[in-house]
This record gives C-alpha cells, sequence and structure tokens, in this order.
C-alpha cells in the first residue's frame, strides 16, 4: 500500500507539472494573434489568459471523466500508477522538446498517444478501451480539418460584412474586438485542455483503490486548474511567434476570425466531452482565414512543419512512454 501510494503521490505531482507546462507550451495558442496584432500587449494577454483558463477549468469536468475511462479501463489497468506516471513522463518530455524548438505541438496528442503506449507496454493491445479510444482519435483529427473549414467561412463572412469598411477603421474596430475574442479562446483552452491531467489523476486515484467512481473531486478540479493558471502566466514567447506571425501575416480582422472559429469548435468538443489538440485547432484555423483572404498568403512550408509534428507526436510519444515504463518497471 506504501508503494501504491508514493507511486499515486509522484502521479499527481507530475500530472500538475503536465498542466503547468501545458499552460505555458498552448498559451501562446489562446494570446498568439492578439499579441501579433497588438491588439494586446505581451504581458496583459499572458495574465489575461492565465485567468480565462483557471475559470474555464473549473466550469467543466466532461472531458476529464473521457480521458478517465475511454482510453483504458482504470479499474481493469494492473500496475496502473506505474502506467500512468510513465505516460506523463513521456508527454511531459515531447512538450518540452517543442516548445525549446518553438514547434506549436499537440498537448492531447502527447498525452493520449503515451497513455496509450505505457498501457499496451504494461499489458498488451488488449488493454485499449478500442471504441473509446478511436471516438477521441477521431476527435483529434476531425477537429483541425472543421477548423480550417470554419476559419474559411468566418474570414469570406467578414470580408463580405466589411467590404466597404476602411482598412484603418476596420483595424481599429477588430483590436478592440480581438480582447473579448482571446479571452473567450483562453476560457475555452481551459474546459478542454485543464481537463486532461484531472483525467489523469482520477486515473490514479482509480488505480490505487482511493476512489470508486469516475467523478472529478474538488480537489482535484482546483489543483489542475490552478497548476494551468500558473503555467499560463508565464508564457510561451517562442510558441506566439510561430503561431502568430510565421503561418501567415495577420491583420487584427484575421486574428479575430481566427481566435472565434477555434473557440467554437473546442468548445463545441467540451461540450460533448471530447478531447481536441487546441494547438491544432487554433493552428488550423488560422489556415483557413489565411486561406479566404489569398491561398498564397499562408506560410505552406510552416503550416507542412506543423502538420508533421502533429502527424508524429501520437506514435513518438507512445513509444517513448512504452521504454519509459519498461525502464521504471525495473525500479518498481
Amino acid at each position: 500500500m506504501e508503494y501504491t501510494l508514493i507511486l499515486t503521490i509522484l502521479v499527481v505531482i507530475f500530472a500538475l507539472g503536465f498542466d503547468f507546462i501545458n499552460g505555458f507550451h498552448d498559451t501562446a495558442n489562446a494570446i498568439a494573434t492578439s499579441v501579433s496584432t497588438r491588439a494586446l500587449k505581451p504581458r496583459v494577454a499572458i495574465l489575461m489568459a492565465a485567468c480565462m483558463n483557471f475559470v474555464g477549468a473549473l466550469t467543466f469536468t466532461g472531458v476529464a471523466k473521457t480521458i478517465t475511462k475511454d482510453i483504458v479501463d482504470p479499474f481493469a489497468l494492473q500496475n496502473g500508477s506505474l502506467v500512468i506516471l510513465a505516460a506523463l513522463l513521456s508527454a511531459i518530455i515531447w512538450n518540452l522538446v517543442t516548445w525549446y524548438f518553438g514547434i506549436p505541438s499537440s498537448s492531447s496528442h502527447a498525452l493520449i498517444g503515451s497513455i496509450a503506449g505505457a498501457a499496451i507496454s504494461a499489458a498488451g493491445l488488449t488493454i485499449l478501451n478500442y471504441a473509446g479510444f478511436i471516438k477521441i482519435l477521431e476527435a483529434l483529427l476531425i477537429s483541425p480539418f472543421l477548423a480550417l473549414a470554419v476559419g474559411f467561412l468566418m474570414m469570406s463572412l467578414f470580408k463580405v460584412l466589411f467590404k466597404n469598411t476602411s482598412l484603418y477603421g476596420t483595424n481599429k474596430g477588430f483590436r478592440i474586438f480581438q480582447i473579448g475574442t482571446a479571452a473567450l479562446q483562453s476560457f475555452t483552452h481551459g474546459t478542454n485542455d485543464a481537463q486532461k491531467a484531472m483525467g489523469i489523476i482520477t486515473m490514479a486515484l482509480i488505480s490505487a483503490e482511493l476512489q470508486t467512481s469516475d467523478d472529478i473531486q474538488m480537489w482535484v478540479r482546483i489543483a489542475a486548474a490552478t497548476a494551468m493558471g500558473i503555467g499560463t502566466s508565464i508564457g510561451g514567447y517562442k510558441i506566439i511567434k510561430t503561431v502568430g506571425g510565421k503561418i501567415m501575416k495577420i491583420r487584427p480582422i484575421n486574428g479575430a476570425a481566427a481566435d472565434l472559429s477555434s473557440a467554437l469548435i473546442i468548445f463545441g468538443a467540451t461540450t460533448i466531452h471530447l478531447p481536441v489538440s487546441t494547438t491544432h485547432v487554433i493552428s488550423s484555423a488560422i489556415m483557413g482565414v489565411g486561406s479566404a483572404q489569398r491561398v498564397k498568403s499562408v506560410h505552406w512550408g510552416v503550416a507542412k512543419k506543423i502538420v508533421i509534428t502533429w502527424i508524429i507526436t501520437l506514435p513518438i510519444s507512445a513509444l517513448l512512454a512504452a521504454v519509459i515504463y519498461r525502464i521504471l518497471s525495473l525500479f518498481f
């Protein structure tokens, strides 16, 4: 029991560490467009994002329950605390590597791939809850394409509505509007991304027989929301530079269209309890907005690099988690 308790405590610490890293890793996605258009100063944008992330994280628990039970059954997972610890270490390593190089990778892909990889390493392919796992993969794969389409449509609508407005007037109005869309973006980020650490901690509590249901305890919600809020307050300037400027040259109207489009997709996923990659959704919305303006305005070379990172994150994180589990199992 003492051994299980130590592992559970380690899982809670690393889960909150993952949420903290997720905060500064993915903050850039929520505020990149508003910073790049100078609608908000970086420090103000980051503090606002931290507050809205915290509020969003406390508001919903559906995604957390999906993470808890839809990848693997925590009630059937042997040595579950060690599996979860290996998954967290793998996801954290991948997040830090991609953050260091300024690549907007997906924390969601890293975590979900890592859980699957560590669980398979521990108990074989049959341990996966394939119905739930495929449902999550479908949400991760479909949401970027939806964001691309919605971004394209949103920007096309804005072009029609504001075609007779002067460029100065449009920029001024949308800079103000962007403050609201950036806040909404940060709130939706909290409703979806912070839930993943909550789900992980709940899995660990169930595996350690410290909890008998998939309900998300209040202390777990507050701890995860706080960790993400603090991480967000630190910010991720390298990724802000990539998302906010390297995909396309963003004006206030583009930024507002991208923010609004991605917020709709993320919040829609939250309401049906599905985790999505906020990184993928926001980057895809920016590409859709750019395509509606002019296809050549999108820097497709940068977009290609981001897409490649999206594709390789799941298998790499799964393999890394499997290796880490094998190493940890030598000591525990």
